[in-house]
């Protein structure tokens, strides 16, 4: 049996510990970007994205927003969930597992 089955996410824990390392976490998952002032502006890897502009992380908050697309979310965990195409769970534990942090409750 999976050892994950059943337990609960602290998703409060991991997408506080991830908006610790935003800086860090936000420009590997969103190449070729650049920081502007609070926000992180990069290329939205889920499309042909090709300008500068309409994919934003909010290095502070953890919003993100892709106005040409209308994708947004509050936190880094829902930026994973969209980014790698897996569900809220399963994008906390990613989250977790890639900063050493244990994801469960």
């Amino acid at each position: 049996m999976n050892r994950r089955l059943g337990r609960s996410v602290d998703f409060a824990r991991i997408a506080s510990a991830a908006l610790g390392r935003a800086a860090a976490i936000v420009p590997r998952w969103v190449p070729n970007g650049r920081r502007e002032g609070r926000e992180w502006v990069g290329l939205n890897p889920r499309r042909g994205d090709k300008h500068l502009g309409s994919f934003k992380v909010n290095l502070s908050n953890g919003r993100w927003l892709d106005a040409a697309d209308g994708a947004s979310g509050g936190d880094l965990i829902s930026l994973a969930a969209y980014l790698f195409s897996i569900d809220q769970r399963e994008a906390a534990i990613k989250v977790a597992e890639m900063m050493g942090v244990d994801p469960f409750e």
